[in-house]
């Protein structure tokens, strides 16, 4: 069977390595060993997949339906491992197996194709949100021991490149994303646990429990932060709406509530993960990515 990479991970590989490198070339052989090691039969690759690594949908030996995940460095599977550890499948899709190989995962298999962007705006949401809220744990080894990355450091490495990036155009928003980051970070609330990129796509149906969450990339901070991204979800919808600016400020709110986690906190880090996640399309060159994350950014 061909083990060949979506056009989606190379492109998404490509904007976060452009000068390349040979894991994309070494992938089909490197999954070929990761089926035989585990005497896996493959039943197909998912399309069009994720954008930091390659899913095949498979069988053990017991005929158990199992994922098998092949990810580069640079996309932190071992702190993904670490985390769906930690969490031991409450809330997150269950880890198979111990550490066998870097960079790749044995996954309990959900339904692919069946995330909570299927079911109503509201509902999705509610959904999304009460899946979310079984993650925010105590990290392993406490605030200080724990082996993640902090939401200061990736702020902080995210922060250098929107000041490089920023021309007259948008500094004014750059400006105040960065004044809200440094608010946020003085006095943080709490050190929990977080999924790192959540939305609605990354919560899928499964058998054991009707929702779960896959593909983190974890991260210890406050609970804000994990849902600043839940906030901007259908971004184009919201873009698209006449209320669009309204719908925003009432999301904020409802989720504020419905999680005890503070408004304008997350007000501000919506902000700073909006401006952000702008200026990072624009350098990929996805210019209509970057307009919608620009206009939903002024409504914060």
């Amino acid at each position: 069977m061909s083990f060949e990479p979506p056009r989606r991970l190379v492109r998404a590989l490509g904007e976060t390595a452009p000068d390349g490198d040979d894991w994309l070339e070494k992938l089909p052989e490197a999954a070929r060993q990761a089926v035989a090691l585990r005497e896996l039969t493959v039943e197909r690759v998912q399309v069009p997949g994720g954008r930091s690594s390659l899913v095949l949908l498979v069988r053990r030996a017991d005929g158990y339906p199992a994922v098998l995940k092949l990810a580069p460095r640079r996309a932190r599977p071992e702190s993904e491992r670490a985390a769906l550890a930690h969490w031991g499948g409450l809330g997150a899709v269950q880890l198979l197996e111990p550490f066998v190989t870097e960079g790749e995962l044995l996954l309990e298999r959900l339904h692919p194709d069946v995330s909570v962007r299927s079911l109503p705006e509201a509902r999705a949401l509610l959904e999304a949100a009460g899946t979310l809220r079984r993650l925010w744990v105590e990290p392993p080894g406490g605030a200080a021991g724990h082996p993640f990355e902090t939401v200061a450091e990736r702020t902080g490495r995210q922060a250098a490149a929107m000041r490089a990036g920023a021309d007259a155009e948008v500094l004014p928003l750059v400006d105040a994303a960065l004044t809200a980051r440094g608010e946020l970070l003085a006095a943080p609330p709490e050190h929990r646990l977080l999924h790192g990129t959540f939305r609605q796509s990354k919560v899928l149906a499964g058998e054991r429990m009707p929702w779960l969450a896959v593909g983190p990339d974890p991260v210890v901070g406050e609970c804000a932060f994990d849902l600043a991204r839940l906030v901007r979800d259908r971004v184009e919808d919201l873009i698209a709406a006449p209320s669009g600016s309204a719908t925003t400020r009432r999301r904020v709110k409802r989720l504020a509530e419905a999680l005890d986690v503070d408004q304008d906190r997350l007000r501000g880090w919506t902000l700073f993960r909006a401006v952000e996640s702008a200026l990072r399309s624009r350098r990929a060159g996805r210019t209509k990515d970057t307009e919608l994350l620009l206009e939903f950014a002024t409504w914060l």
